[in-house]
């Protein structure tokens, strides 16, 4: 007798085999730029991707250009620096689709590119934290139940070459040190979860020509390419790297 419960696909013995067309994505910061562009290559997959933006009419509007390939994507007013609003996208997700199968924590900005670290405002600085570190934290807190409830999870967190650079590197201070923390945050979940058959990873896109990283870069094709490899990883799959066009990179 087949199982009423599709959508959630319960009755599941081995997550890991599940086709793309059944798995559930939320991507953070998506209305445009790179996470816009890893939702289009996600969804051209055949998941379902929920598109997070901070702006409700942005996210509808980047989820209709984004209409017509072989998975639905859903557009979700989401800031990762309010927690209600993260709480919020947890339950859309638990009440309409009962699991989620990957969070891609692109989420990102304050690109302090001519400051110095001594003199550079602290709220600068914490307005970095809350969005690099603590909302990747904050949505790992409120969607690692539904990952561990099929056993299966792909968690990208969007970092930056700039956290890993030479020492002497000047520049971008809140940003860089928003970012290295992000990968200590990386390598302390893939850790702690190593063997539930959830993988954390971090992606390091490259400079990309978006609004945020400007022109000259490389195409966003590419740099989103690495973070869907990593979002799509089979088993056994690597965890707690840091990889930029799927090739592993020191720390």
């Amino acid at each position: 007798m087949t199982a009423t419960r599709t959508p959630q696909l319960a009755e599941a013995t081995d997550a890991s085999s599940i086709s793309p067309t059944h798995r559930v994505a939320l991507v953070t910061g998506a209305n445009r730029g790179l996470g816009f562009e890893v939702t289009r290559q996600l969804a051209e997959r055949g998941y379902t991707v929920l598109l997070g933006a901070r702006d409700p009419a942005k996210g509808k509007q980047a989820a209709k250009l984004l209409a017509g390939h072989a998975g639905a994507v859903v557009p979700v007013t989401l800031d990762v620096d309010r927690p209600e609003q993260v709480d919020a996208v947890a339950a859309l997700i638990e009440r309409k689709y009962g699991r989620l199968d990957v969070l891609v924590n692109n989420a990102g900005g304050h690109l302090d590119a001519t400051a110095r670290a001594e003199s550079v405002d602290v709220a600068t600085v914490q307005a970095a934290l809350d969005t690099h570190l603590l909302g990747a934290w904050r949505l790992c807190r409120a969607l690692l139940p539904l990952m561990r409830r099929h056993g299966y999870g792909r968690i990208v967190n969007v970092t930056s070459g700039c956290a890993t650079g030479a020492p002497d590197a000047i520049g971008y201070p809140a940003y860089r040190v928003s970012k290295a923390a992000l990968n200590a945050f990386t390598r302390t979940l893939a850790t702690e979860l190593a063997g539930s058959g959830i993988l954390v990873n971090a992606v390091c896109p490259g400079w990309v020509a978006t609004d945020l990283g400007g022109s000259g870069g490389r195409p966003v094709e590419q740099g989103a390419a690495g973070i869907v490899w990593a979002a799509c990883l089979p088993e056994p799959g690597v965890n707690g790297r840091l990889f930029r066009d799927g090739q592993r990179i020191d720390w």
